[in-house]
């Protein structure tokens, strides 16, 4: 004999089986997974200076890895070169990070767990700058000169390739150039006691120009500057012949590019928090190319303390505005592994890095550039790319190296 159900039980049960029922057939929501990811910058350097801060102001990072599926805390980090950064990489204290060449040399000889992202900044003028007083007015007045340079960095690099397209030697002790280590630039700028002469980043020498008269002989771009005094002229701004011998012309005697960088771990683990990232600075430097550069440079006047009229020359210098785009070329690649060549006669590393070792390197975040590069709304076609005629150093994008030239 069947048992008789209440009303009410009966109504429990009809409701909990249409509950039941719905909670199969609805669609399931996936939670969005909360990852918190560390950012080391140089709001000191140049281009990365606007390009991070306005990202910080706007929450891009964030924005991104939600549309992908994140709930993303961001620990940015101030860092006035590249050297913290790279010791937080080797104890696994920081995830993300931009410096420039020599850095990233060292860390792809020693096989580190890193690999080279996007370009975070790049065509930076390097100024050989003296006192307003100085008899100094070429490169060869340096020689048996004492000259301060951020040694094992973009400072120096640029300083030895300016030596051996203008005196056949990127090596300073073979003119008896004795070399100080600088790592504060404000106060190399000062060209302090003990110095005659400084290798100095943009900002800082425009700076100290202005408030101590600090004055400039050549930059890396292959120009003179307005203390300078010889073949080429006098004065600034008088093209110095010995720049079209080097590999990076019409880049300059050195070609400047700082990339990201990012630990392997994050890459494996979490690739589309790589893919938000570049996407992220992409909207960055979109947003940035609607500005005057006086305006752009305001955005970081507490970092790099100049006017807009003088800041305006740091961002007029800048790869990133001049292109538009954070994509890293066959060209801005090929920085790393020529400068690897030039850092062997400079004695700072035994041999050179090979292409193949560069290629594997870059090949682990092509296909999340290109990600990336399709989320982005402004996209630079092939013809932008390979452009011969826009100043600097271009090709094919890395997700393209297969079509890259023959190497080694």
């Amino acid at each position: 004999m069947r048992g008789i159900i209440h009303p009410s039980r009966r109504r429990f049960l009809a409701t909990a089986g249409a509950a039941g029922l719905a909670a199969v057939a609805a669609p399931r929501i996936a939670r969005a997974q909360a990852v918190t990811v560390s950012v080391g910058r140089q709001p000191w350097a140049a281009g990365n200076s606007p390009v991070t801060q306005h990202m910080i102001n706007n929450k891009l990072f964030e924005k991104k890895a939600k549309e992908l599926g994140y709930e993303l805390t961001v620990d940015w980090r101030d860092y006035p070169s590249a050297q913290p950064m790279v010791e937080a990489f080797v104890s696994n204290n920081l995830d993300l990070g931009m410096w420039g060449n020599t850095p990233i040399i060292r860390g792809l000889a020693a096989k580190q767990p890193w690999s080279i992202l996007n370009v975070g900044e790049g065509h930076f003028r390097f100024v050989v700058a003296t006192r307003k007083d100085s008899e100094i007015r070429t490169i060869a007045d340096l020689k048996d000169k004492t000259v301060g340079a951020l040694l094992g960095g973009d400072p120096y690099n640029a300083f030895s390739q300016i030596l051996l397209s203008e005196l056949g030697s990127g090596n300073p002790r073979d003119f008896g150039i004795k070399m100080i280590n600088t790592p504060t630039q404000a106060q190399a700028a000062t060209i302090p006691r003990g110095m005659d002469a400084a290798v100095l980043i943009y900002p800082a020498f425009l700076k100290a120009q202005k408030e101590v008269g600090t004055v400039g002989i050549v930059n890396s771009f292959g120009y003179t500057e307005d203390h300078y005094k010889g073949p080429a002229g006098d004065g600034a701004g008088h093209l110095l012949e010995s720049v079209k011998k080097s590999p990076f012309y019409p880049d300059g005697y050195y070609l400047h590019r700082s990339f990201w960088m990012a630990r392997d771990e994050l890459l494996n683990k979490h690739p589309k928090l790589i893919t938000a990232f570049v996407a992220a600075q992409q909207e960055a430097v979109d947003a940035l190319k609607g500005l005057s550069p006086g305006a752009i440079s305001d955005t970081v006047e507490k970092y790099w303390g100049l006017p807009s009229d003088l800041g305006a020359k740091v961002v007029e210098d800048e790869v990133l505005f001049r292109r538009g785009w954070v994509w890293p070329t066959e060209g801005d690649v090929g920085a790393v592994v020529e400068t690897s060549k030039f850092m062997v006669a400079g004695r700072l590393i035994p041999a050179p890095l090979e292409w193949k070792l560069v290629l594997d390197n870059v090949a682990k975040a092509a296909p999340l550039l290109r990600e990336a590069y399709d989320l982005s709304g402004k996209k630079p076609d092939e013809s932008a790319f390979t452009a011969t005629d826009a100043g600097d150093l271009r090709g094919l994008p890395t997700w393209q190296k297969d079509r890259w030239k023959a190497r080694d």
